[in-house]
């Protein structure tokens, strides 16, 4: 049986994403890997920032704890998101015994919002 470590939910606006992010054109390098970098669609950034956040919240630590590099959002060939911990994200993961993830990614033009359950 597995147990809930943590919750976290994050809702993004995407048009002021989008405009921060042309504002601040290396941010993208800062906040995304390569791989989340190849889309160039804002509500599909602002989604994976959303569960970056959530992520963070799941953990109970605040921003700044990582980088939100360490953070990858994976979409597997099914076509549904997992995620890849790297780095201090992955460390934070396992001192908090965290063995699996279930994500759900939704977005519309205007919304981008995660959920994301860390268990054991």
């Amino acid at each position: 049986m597995t147990d809930i470590i943590g919750v976290g939910l994050d809702l993004v606006d995407v048009d002021r994403f989008a405009r921060t992010l042309e504002r601040r054109p290396s941010l993208a390098q800062r906040l995304f890997t390569e791989a989340e970098q190849s889309t160039k669609r804002p509500e599909r950034l602002a989604v994976r920032f959303a569960a970056k956040e959530a992520v963070m919240k799941a953990l109970g630590s605040g921003i700044g704890s990582m980088a939100f590099r360490d953070i990858e959002v994976v979409v597997l060939p099914s076509g549904a998101p997992t995620l890849v911990l790297h780095g201090r994200a992955a460390e934070i993961a396992a001192s908090r015994g965290v063995r699996s993830w279930q994500i759900s990614l939704s977005h519309t033009d205007a919304t981008a919002g995660a959920v994301v359950i860390a268990q054991s």
